[in-house]
């Protein structure tokens, strides 16, 4: 099973940009499919964004309607980590982000520890 540890996260004005990284160990990273996820205080866990394993040609992406054009996510199978590049942050971005890695995005068993992202008006 992989191991995922997030990092990046961090104190921001609206308006601002954090990247998040996932570093991703135990297990072959190119394999598995890869997610963000959010958790802001008083709320259920969200879908924020994830891409799909190594294919023969190109990654498929997916976001949630509340970042796209905002966030964009990547992946370096050479560095076994999964980026979130986050832009135009708004103060309901807030919450704390999670990793997620699984053999497909609807399959996403092995979770990181989160990272908090906080967004000052």
């Amino acid at each position: 099973q992989v191991q995922l540890v997030e990092s990046g996260g961090g104190l921001v004005q609206a308006g601002g940009s954090l990247r998040l990284s996932c570093a991703a160990s135990g297990s072959t990273f190119s394999d598995y499919a890869m997610a963000w996820f959010r958790q802001a205080p008083g709320k259920e866990r969200e879908f924020v964004s994830a891409i799909t394993r190594s294919g023969p040609s190109s990654y498929y992406a997916r976001y949630a309607d509340s970042v796209k054009g905002r966030f964009t996510i990547s992946r370096d199978n050479t560095k076994n980590t999964v980026y979130l590049q986050m832009n135009s942050l708004k103060p309901a971005d807030t919450a704390v982000y999670y990793c997620a890695a699984g053999s497909s995005m609807a399959d996403l068993r092995s979770w990181g520890q989160g990272t908090q992202v906080t967004v000052s008006s």
